[in-house]
């Protein structure tokens, strides 16, 4: 591309210059011979008035009179009736430019030039316009050049960044040319590696939030199974078999929840439902854990509660904050139900040391953890909370509590709300 824009510009400018050039010359040589031609008209003129005045006046032709009166290096001739004819200089050779008048006085003057001072005047002035085209071609090369360079070191730039986009690095650049063309590719090829950037960062959040929101459905089947291997008895394996499925169920749920929320993360799918019932089937479901550990999970508070979200996001971010409690926490794990204004609040707590000091509310980011985990799990119990307009707060960190509030069902008496201590 450089080499044909240098080539291109070329062209245009000796064109110009053939045009004007030749246009030129031919002008400069025109005004040139005219010029000369009449230089010499007048030294004839200029003669024959002179020599008129001083035969009228009975003076003497001599040529000591008249060498003054025509230019140096010119010849003359002046022929009077009866006399013998007055020359003056040297006659030239060659090429001649040549003039003649006739005298009142019957006398005829000639002036004679070599050509050859025209040609010498024609060379110079070709030589001075020659001089001029060679300038404006070298100043052509320079802007030529330096435009090549001006557009083609932009269009590589943008071929290199969308060879980067294409290779999977998309971090915008951020130039800018002053082409107002390449200019706007840039925008859009900027534009486009955001997308990327936020297409990438979505798969890569989608992967971990799976990962996780996926790993506690599956511990908890695992233990339902395990259960079921381990004992003779039907009326147990029926009873672990129907909650393993009701697991598999709920891991579904999950899928389909995360699969929605990748497509359009403001698609929600609230609706009004039984707290107790979610709560019951968090107890049943980590119990088996909770005994394995040693310790007890337990519920008090505010029963026959109704609130509005996702049935399975509930379920949850109230797992994640139980299987914290057994993963961080100690003692029992509590879960207490109650009424603060129009919400539902569901308090999760134990008897462990707590959230360190330093993290505080920090334990919601991601990658934040101060026990070795992946730090995902309260971020995305968040994320589930906020879905569907409730939040998920840490209320106290010693001993720890995790409040979830959620919005009540819409005409729910609250006549019987306790305190909220």
């Amino acid at each position: 591309m450089r080499r044909r824009l240098i080539n291109s510009t070329l062209a245009v400018v000796l064109v110009v210059i053939a045009v004007f050039g030749l246009s030129l010359v031919l002008v400069e040589t025109r005004t040139i011979e005219t010029g000369a031609q009449e230089s010499v008209d007048s030294d004839a003129v200029r003669l024959v008035s002179i020599v008129d005045s001083r035969l009228l006046g009975g003076e003497g032709v001599t040529p000591a009179v008249l060498r003054e009166q025509i230019e140096p290096g010119r010849y003359a001739v002046i022929r009077i009736p009866g006399r013998d004819a007055v020359e003056i200089g040297r006659r030239p050779s060659g090429g001649i430019i040549v003039s003649e008048e006739r005298g009142d006085q019957g006398e005829t003057v000639r002036v004679e030039a070599s050509r050859s001072t025209v040609s010498r005047e024609i060379g110079r002035t070709m030589l001075i316009i020659l001089a001029v085209a060679l300038l404006a071609v070298l100043a052509a090369v320079f802007l030529a050049v330096r435009q090549a360079r001006r557009l083609s070191a932009p269009l590589t730039d943008l071929a290199e960044t969308a060879e980067r986009l294409g290779s999977g690095d998309p971090r915008p650049r951020h130039r800018r040319y002053g082409v107002p063309e390449l200019d706007r590719v840039a925008d859009v090829l900027d534009a486009s590696a955001e997308r990327i950037a936020r297409m990438l960062t979505a798969e890569r959040r989608l992967a971990a939030d799976a990962s996780h929101q996926l790993r506690t459905p599956l511990t908890a089947l695992s233990m339902r199974l395990e259960e079921i291997t381990l004992t003779d008895d039907p009326d147990t394996v029926k009873e672990e078999a129907t909650i393993a499925l009701a697991q598999v169920e709920r891991l579904t749920d999950v899928v389909q929840r995360l699969l929605t929320n990748s497509r359009d993360p403001r698609t929600g799918s609230a609706v009004a439902f039984d707290l107790d019932e979610v709560v019951k089937q968090q107890i049943e479901e980590w119990r088996p854990a909770t005994r394995s550990e040693g310790r007890a999970i337990v519920r008090s508070g505010k029963k026959g509660l109704r609130a509005v979200g996702t049935p399975g996001a509930v379920a949850q971010v109230l797992a994640t904050l139980i299987e914290n409690s057994l993963m961080h926490g100690d003692g029992t794990v509590a879960l207490r139900t109650r009424v603060t204004g129009n919400q539902a609040v569901v308090e999760v707590s134990d008897e462990g040391p707590g959230v360190p000091p330093d993290l505080g509310a920090r334990v919601f980011e991601r990658t934040v953890s101060g026990r070795n985990s992946t730090g995902l799990g309260l971020a995305v119990a968040r994320d589930l909370a906020e879905a569907d307009g409730g939040r998920l707060e840490l209320l106290q960190q010693n001993p720890p509590v995790f409040a979830l509030f959620l919005s009540r069902e819409a005409g729910e008496a609250d006549a019987d709300e306790p305190t909220a201590p």
